[in-house]
């Protein structure tokens, strides 16, 4: 009994490195291709891009270089395929690209943050993301000057966002659901394995 408890332990811990591995690569490519469909789609900012964020910051708070790294390389992935394969420019101006790098950093520092995998605790870490994208991205906007550095400049820009921020909102709710739904039956399966492997 104490072999196979050992052996459960041992073979979680490594199922469990195999999961965070996986993770990763699919948190760059979900980044990456969420953007590429999106465009392709004519669809403006239906994409999961905080969701997947505050997932990385969740599920990686032991490795944080990595959970901030992955969300933000599949953005550059994006950016480098929208530069070189399309019309659309992938590399654009310095300051709106760097305040929309940092959105994804802040949404990742949320899930960090996250302590219970909960539904209620999953919506107030998503929207919470979902704003600080927002917030932090649109901020960039003003800072580039498109509107003039006044407050009713400010006030304009974020009005102005409103009506992209909403296919935003939705597509982080749903990425939200997707990513941390799947995380919650792949534990529930793991768990239910290792339960029998221990009987």
């Amino acid at each position: 009994m104490a072999n196979n408890r050992y052996f459960c332990r041992k073979t979680g811990i490594m199922k469990q490195n195999n999961i965070n591995t996986i993770v990763v690569v699919c948190l760059v490519l979900a980044a990456a291709a969420a953007r590429v469909v999106n465009a392709s789609l004519h669809l403006n900012n239906f994409v999961p891009i905080a969701a997947i964020s505050v997932f990385s910051g969740m599920m990686l708070k032991d490795k944080r270089a990595i959970a901030f790294l992955a969300p933000i390389l599949g953005q550059f992935l994006a950016d480098v395929y929208f530069q070189f394969f399309t019309y659309i420019p992938g590399f654009y101006w310095a300051t709106d690209m760097l305040f929309n790098y940092a959105a994804i950093a802040g949404a990742t520092a949320l899930g960090l943050g996250m302590k219970q995998v909960k539904p209620i605790t999953i919506a107030g870490f998503t929207i919470g993301a979902s704003l600080t994208f927002f917030i932090v991205s649109n901020f960039g906007y003003f800072a580039h000057g498109w509107n003039g550095y006044s407050f009713s400049g400010l006030v304009k820009t974020y009005v102005d966002a409103i009506p992209f921020y909403r296919n935003s909102f939705i597509a982080d709710i749903a990425g939200g659901v997707l990513l941390f739904g799947g995380y919650l039956f792949m534990q529930k399966s793991l768990v239910a394995k290792m339960q029998k492997v221990e009987a």
